[in-house]
């Protein structure tokens, strides 16, 4: 079987266009990139900030995976998290940093950019 000039250019794509969209997907921030986190940065993105029971109700993590995820996404600097009191309970704010939302604009251009030139 053969396949028309057309037909064969599309099937291999022009020189460097698929590695393109692959050095994009291989640059993406891998701590973004877990799925739960990205679930976590997402909500932050759209809210200035939130709260601990609002990202656990949101996402449907458990507490201890979320309290992971929140430290993981911390250590990186994307995120700020804030502990205190309203009376005897405790309180925890989380709100993505500048560097954060910079990453998280950076992840979603990479994204879009590989899907884009993906060959149909």
């Amino acid at each position: 079987m053969s396949l028309e000039p057309d037909a064969r250019r599309r099937s291999e794509g022009a020189p460097g266009e698929l590695s393109g969209s692959l050095r994009d997907l291989a640059g993406v921030d891998r701590v973004i990139h877990e799925p739960a986190r990205l679930m976590i940065v997402s909500i932050l993105y759209a809210a200035e900030s939130a709260d601990f029971l609002f990202l656990l109700r949101e996402t449907g993590l458990t507490k201890g995976n979320l309290s992971a995820h929140l430290v993981r996404l911390e250590e990186a600097g994307h995120v700020a998290i804030e502990k205190s009191f309203r009376g005897k309970v405790p309180r925890t704010v989380c709100r993505l940093t500048e560097g954060g939302r910079a990453a998280f604009r950076d992840y979603r251009d990479r994204l879009k950019r590989a899907v884009d030139s993906m060959p149909e």
